[in-house]
């Protein structure tokens, strides 16, 4: 009795020490990374180096480009974000669930979303840049495409995985069709479509920045612009730790969401 009393208390502290481990290794890697940004940045190297890119950023706060702060710039970019990332939500998982849930919607929308999904969201730039110019509503279009994509395949994938069992209980208990969908399938398919609202976060975040290339006047995507015209490196490698930063911020929040809404995830990872 003892010996297993010994052996539990040794399981239960590797679990401990597992868990203070992978609490420290990301900051490990952060300091591997600044390691490494300093010696690819040492002399002679035209690579800015951190204290060039905090002067510039303390720059930045002192001069703002286009009367707009650097702040103003990631929420600039952040509200493009957010305005196509509900649209996208809301029309994605409306048309994911429709073709995930009936055959004789898939059939006959199934081919041409295939078609629409497989050409790259920059690659319709072009176009809409040609047909509405460069406003805001062009630039929140083009975030929309890049992002819905992902939202309607994990939605589509979560309803035609949906237990057969589940909705088999729902029948015999003369559930209708509308309580199998929205009693039974959708919650089921909960996991899924969080999965592609996460991928659709990290996915609007980088269009964002292409679209914010061509012709904006604020903006993340703006500020990279500007530092490439202007030759300034530490401006360019400033706003993609920004971007970084942000992404992260983004995937943290929406796992945060993933895990309120739905609890039973964790008990899968």
């Amino acid at each position: 009795m003892t010996e297993k009393r010994v052996e539990l208390s040794k399981a239960e502290q590797r679990e401990r020490n597992l868990k203070w481990l992978y609490r420290i290794l990301p900051f490990f890697s952060i300091l591997l990374l600044i390691i490494a940004w300093i010696a690819v940045s040492g002399e002679g190297s035209d690579f800015p180096s951190p204290w060039a890119v905090w002067t510039r950023f303390l720059k930045l706060l002192e001069k703002p480009i286009k009367k707009v702060s650097l702040l103003g710039h990631i929420g600039a970019s952040l509200q493009r974000v957010f305005i196509a990332m509900l649209i996208a939500w809301v029309t994605g998982i409306a048309f994911g669930v429709l073709i995930g849930w009936s055959k004789k919607a898939n059939a006959l929308l199934g081919p041409m979303f295939m078609a629409f999904r497989s050409v790259p969201p920059l690659a319709w730039i072009p176009l809409i840049t040609i047909w509405f110019g460069t406003g805001e509503g062009s630039k929140i279009l083009v975030v929309f495409i890049g992002c819905i994509a992902c939202i309607v395949i994990n939605t589509q994938a979560g309803m035609q995985n949906v237990n057969r069992l589940f909705l088999d209980v729902g029948t015999v208990f003369n559930a209708t069709s509308k309580q199998r969908l929205f009693m039974i399938a959708i919650p089921s398919a909960l996991d899924a479509i969080f999965a592609g609202i996460r991928t659709s976060a990290s996915a609007a975040w980088m269009v964002v920045l292409a679209a914010e290339m061509l012709g904006a006047k604020s903006g993340v995507g703006f500020l990279i612009t500007r530092g490439m015209d202007s030759r300034d490196q530490a401006l360019v490698l400033l706003s993609m730790i920004c971007i970084g930063i942000v992404g992260a911020i983004l995937a943290i929040v929406t796992q945060i969401a993933e895990r309120v809404i739905c609890p039973w995830t964790r008990t899968k990872r």
